[in-house]
Formats: structure tokens, sequence, C-alpha cells
């Protein structure tokens, strides 16, 4: 039996043989451990067995699918430790925030520092054992049966809409566990890890791909954390904090409940951000919005401008598009290829000096870039403003402080966008954040720019590289953020990204990441009518039918 492996060469076996027992072979080979493979562009872990020829890749935790089953199998450890150590405890596994994941402990009693060092301590004890990580196919009904018997409705919940007839279930010392996804043989896999006590939860600290045999520096971020509690509170105002329930909530024709006050909650918050801009408006002068693409920036920034005009300001708003530089001048990546999203790409200098005569009173001629040649003209009418006209400023930029470097900051007014997913398939599996983006973008490209899901895949990589450079590493620069996610969009979305990452086909690259969001959507109902999603939402923006001008 031929085996060729990516990177590797050719291997021969005499008959059947495991991905695992090929990966210990050739593990030297690689930086980090394999966490699975990948075969005519289709995952599988590492417990698969081949019994013919193939053509193989191994992906280890430098990827981000390696990374994916590593953190899978890094939760499933922390519950088991929580339970050895805090007999009766509910584990529920929040968000994601930095290089970490936070988790909350219920028990008969708060949980303090000698709780977390305990579990810890436990979890490197599974961990030096290397226990190994069984999975074992169940029929829905036995596997919703035995999480009952545990006291876990969340995931009885989410099963009952499960369309097939099986779920795999793994079992870790006794404790058995449900993941939407591969985890890993044995517990010896998971080395890099550290919990920190992180009032009033847990944050589990771990590798990024980029250097996945080291743990980085924990960087606080009360800003974000602050923001997405205020979404977890949000979510217990709704009554929806996993899919199970919104599924309950469709499925039964109240879904118009669950609209109704998401949205309410949205339009709360940007009227209380347009009133923290209007009690100050002698002195907030320039508003700067920033957020990584598909946050529904836009919209949210027409929004904030209706809620300004309610409290009698007359906000103006100008592209940083009309100030890119001249394409000839545009900086170059390290690919040498036009680097649009650079800090250089747009003309500081003018930018500032329009600007800062707007805000003196002056008359100002605006350019209007001319994407067809590449060069930079100018309005025939000058434009002057006055002083109940806030500038409104959106773009990737727009946290960096070099951006305004002529403008004093107590003139301005920073405000970060983002889908801060607050719902979860179950208590121990969230939703990334990037998902919730990565599908709204599928969606909107496909009816706006004629992009099929294929091409916007296939870019993803490059625009979450750019947020990482421009926009992430600047978010607690902001005054305030808004979270644009909404706790039923999930069932929205579900209908229009599904036949268009069905058209992906296996012989593809992009499969993979199709498949993986195929995966997140089987465990949402589709929300059909759509009548009772108002036409300023931010969803929209993605699905269509939106008032606002947004693309």
């Amino acid at each position: 039996m031929r085996v060729f492996i990516k990177g590797i060469g050719e291997r021969s076996y005499e008959g059947p043989v495991t991905f695992l027992e090929i990966s210990r072979e050739v593990q030297a080979a690689f930086s980090s451990p394999v966490a699975a493979a990948v075969m005519g562009n289709r995952v599988y872990d590492l417990e698969h067995t081949l019994t013919g020829d193939a053509d193989i890749e191994f992906l280890d935790l430098s990827t981000e699918i390696g990374m994916r089953i590593y953190l899978r199998t890094l939760v499933f450890i922390f519950i088991k430790a929580c339970g050895d150590v805090l007999p009766g405890s509910r584990v529920h596994v929040e968000h994601s925030i930095g290089d970490g994941i936070y988790c909350e402990v219920y028990w008969k009693e708060p949980i303090g520092e000698d709780d977390v060092e305990s579990i810890e301590k436990r979890m490197r004890e599974l961990v030096d054992k290397d226990i190994p990580i069984v999975k074992r196919r169940m029929a829905v009904e036995d596997a919703a049966i035995e999480f009952k018997k545990m006291g876990w409705d969340d995931k009885v919940r989410v099963l009952k809409y499960v369309k097939k007839d099986y779920v795999d279930v793994y079992e870790l010392d006794g404790l058995k566990g449900f993941f939407p996804g591969y985890l890993l043989p044995s517990t010896g896999y998971v080395q890099w890890f550290k919990l920190k006590f992180y009032l009033p939860g847990i944050i589990l600290q771990h590798p990024r791909p980029e250097n996945p045999t080291e743990l980085p520096t924990f960087k606080e971020q009360p800003k974000l954390f602050k923001v997405i509690r205020e979404s977890e509170r949000w979510a217990h105002i709704l009554g929806v904090a996993d899919a199970g329930a919104l599924n309950d909530y469709i499925t039964s024709g109240r879904a118009g409940e669950i609209i109704r006050i998401a949205e309410a909650l949205h339009e709360k918050k940007i009227a209380q951000i347009a009133d923290t801009i209007s009690e100050n408006r002698d002195m907030l002068r320039v508003i700067l919005i920033a957020g990584p693409s598909s946050s529904g920036k836009t919209t949210f920034a027409q929004r904030l401008m209706v809620q300004l005009r309610v409290n009698g300001l007359r906000p103006v708003s100008i592209s940083l598009d009309d100030y890119f530089v001249d394409r000839d001048k545009t900086p170059l990546d390290s690919d040498g290829k036009p680097d649009f999203e650079a800090l250089e790409a747009i003309d500081l200098k003018l930018f500032n000096q329009h600007l800062a005569a707007l805000i003196q009173g002056k008359e100002v001629y605006l350019p209007k870039y001319n994407f067809i040649t590449g060069k930079r003209e100018f309005q025939k009418f000058p434009v002057k403003i006055d002083k109940d006209q806030p500038i409104l400023v959106e773009g990737i930029h727009a946290l960096n402080e070099k951006l305004t470097f002529a403008i004093p900051k107590e003139d301005k007014f920073k405000i970060y966008v983002s889908a801060l997913t607050q719902l979860s398939i179950d208590n121990h599996n969230y939703i990334s954040t990037t998902d919730t983006r990565l599908l709204r973008r599928i969606v909107r490209d496909s009816r706006t720019r004629g992009a099929d899901a294929r091409m916007t895949i296939a870019m993803w990589p490059s625009v979450q590289k750019g947020a990482r450079k421009h926009i992430f590493s600047f978010q607690e620069e902001a005054d305030v953020m808004f979270n644009s996610a909404l706790v039923y969009e999930f069932a929205v979305l579900k209908k229009y990204a599904e036949p268009l990452l069905r058209e992906i086909k296996p012989e593809h690259p992009e499969y993979v990441t199709a498949g993986h969001l195929l995966k997140l959507l089987e465990y949402f109902e589709p929300l059909e009518d759509e009548w009772e999603i108002p036409a300023t939402s931010i969803i929209r923006e993605f699905v269509g039918s939106s008032c606002f001008r947004v693309g």
C-alpha cells in the first residue's frame, strides 16, 4: 500500500494503517504535534484507517485546523479537571479573548485562586498520564439520554435538532463529551496551556498557530472584555444562550420576539453612543469608526448618524478611500504587490490638513479618488461645516492615532465595531467571531459582488492578516465598543450560506473551510420568514433589503 505524504515523501505499508501510526513515524519532521490529516481536501482525525493507496498531508498545530483541534481537546481536559477538583460543578466555555478562552465555573460556592491552581494541577496530571480520548459513534437518541443523565440539558436541546442518525461522542477517563469537530487521540498532546484566575471566571491560556509550542504573554483587554460581558447579559435578557434555545424559539413560531428585543438592544446602545457624543458636542469634532471586515461598520455608521440627528447634530461623512495616494505611489508589501491597506497608502498630510481646516470653520475642496485612473481628483464646490456638524470617518486605520496625528485627542471619539458572537452551540462549545464574520462576508460577496464562496474563502486569510495588523492591535484605543452580532443571525445566514458553500467541490482547497462552516450551520434551524427583521438591521447589510446604502 503506497502512501505519499506531502513534504516528506512516499511510504509503503503491508496492510491497513491509521493516520496515527503514520504520524508517529514522521513526527520528527514537524515542529509541533500532528493533529489531523487531509486527504482529497477532506480533514480526517488521526484515528482514521487507510485501506488503500493515498496522497495525504499532515496538519500540525501551526495550522488553523490543527490548533482548533488542540483547543477542543484542551477544553475537554479542563472540563474533566473541573469535575474532578470541584465535584458537581458546571463549566461554561464562554468566548475567546486575546490568546485565551474565557470560562466560568459554577459550583456550590464562588471559585477562587486556590481552586484555579488545583484545577491546573489536575490538568497537568491528566496530561502526564497521556490518557486515551476515545471516540464512539452513538445514535442521537442514545447520546441525548446519556447527556440528560449528566444534567447537560444544553446538549440535549441541540441534539434534538441534529438531522443525522448518529453523533460522535468522546470519552476521557469516564467523562463523555460532545464537540462539533475532532479531538486529539490522547491527553499527552496538550502540553502548552496555563490557567489564569480572571474574576469571576478563568482564562484558559493557549498558544497561537504562529508559535504553537510557546504561550504568549497574556495582554489585558478590559474594554473588549467589558463589551463581551455586556453581550452575555444581552443573551440572558433574550433567554437565548445556545443554538438549541434559539431553535426552540424558531420552531415554535416565536422568532419575532427574539428579533425585536435583539434589534432594540442594538438601537439602545447606538442611541447611548450618540448621547455621549452629543453631551460633548463642543469638544468631539471627529468620530472615528473602525472594525474588521464584515463587522457591520457601514450600517452602524449610518444608524449612528440618524441618532446624532435626533440629538440635533448634523454629522457629515468623509471617506478615507478618497485620500488614497496616486496608485503609482502606493507602498508595496513583502511580495512586491501594492499594499492598499498600509497606512502609507493614505495621504495623511492632506487628510489632516483638511480635517483641521474643517474644524476651524474653513472651506475645503474635498478629494474624490478615481479608481479607474488611480488618481485623486477634487470636487468642484467647497465644503464648510459648523460646530454642530461632527465629522464621521470610517476605515481600517481609524483607531490608529497616526491617522489623525494633527487632531488633539480631546477632539476625537473612537468607536470599535465587531461581531462578538454571544451565542454558543452549547455550554462547552462557543462560536468563533471569525466564523460569524466569514459567513456574513460569503453571503454579502455573493449578493453584491458576484463572488462565489470559494473566492471569498480563498482571500479570507489575507483579510484576517490585515485585520490583525491594522485593527486588532488598536482595538483597546477605542473610547467605546459596539457589538454588532445578533443572537438570531445564524438562523438567517444559514439559508443563504449553505447553498453557496455546497457549490465548493472536494477538489477545491477551500472545501476544508466550507466543510467546517457547513458543520457549524447544521446546529441551527433556518429562519425562513424574514419580514420581522427591520430594514435598518445590521444583518440586512449582508442578506439584502437594507434601507441604507451599504455597497
